[in-house]
């Protein structure tokens, strides 16, 4: 298939893109953008460019902004996908979205982080999840023709090391943040523990390396 390193333009995309550049660090800021990439690569690969429901610019929305909740505009006072997703849907109706959308990209970065329910929600949940699992190695074989020019135009820079501490971070500032089982909560308490986490241990044995 033909692939390109262009990002969806006018002034939504323009927002979403400074919105995460300006709160988020740059490796989770990366990690993002490459999520956008490696869902399109997906979305390719199994034929859902053409399901009705595909719409490539909620997809940017939803895989771009799904850490925003792990940034400077989080106040730690929810789950960081619940938080970001909120930020996320503030902003979208800031751009005179459509209700219906700003809650389907609601529903994709709230349930990023939340398998075997993503997955069942839709194609645009089902697209976020995978592009953020492939960004740390899940279906890489997929996306591995690609990853080479997508890492080099958004390198990861200790990307889970980065990310984990954002969100443990805010999971520390209130109980609301780090329920028990969610992933910021489960973070914490392993970070805490012995001060490496499952999720960075995984990201270490990925194909793409930090």
């Amino acid at each position: 298939m033909d692939f390109s390193l262009d990002l969806p333009t006018g002034p939504l995309a323009d927002a979403v893109l400074s919105v995460v550049r300006s709160s988020e660090t740059e490796p989770v800021a990366n990690h993002s953008v490459r999520s956008f990439y490696f869902a399109q690569l997906i979305a390719a690969h199994e034929g859902c460019l053409t399901d009705a429901a595909y719409d490539r610019d909620l997809l940017f929305a939803a895989t771009v902004l799904h850490d925003v909740g792990t940034g400077s505009l989080a106040m730690g006072e929810a789950r960081f996908e619940v938080e970001g997703a909120d930020l996320a849907a503030d902003l979208l109706r800031q751009h005179d979205v459509p209700e219906a959308d700003v809650d389907r990209v609601w529903e994709a970065i709230a349930l990023h982080a939340s398998p075997g329910i993503a997955e069942r929600r839709g194609v645009l949940c089902y697209l976020t999840r995978e592009g953020v699992g492939a960004d740390f190695g899940r279906n890489a074989e997929i996306v591995a023709p690609w990853e080479q020019r997508i890492h080099a135009a958004h390198p990861r820079l200790d990307m889970a090391r980065s990310l984990v501490d954002a969100i443990v971070e805010r999971a520390a500032r209130s109980d609301a943040a780090a329920p028990r089982y969610s992933l910021g909560g489960e973070l914490l308490r392993e970070r805490r523990a012995d001060g490496m986490t499952g999720l960075e241990r995984a990201a270490a044995a990925c194909p793409w390396g930090e």
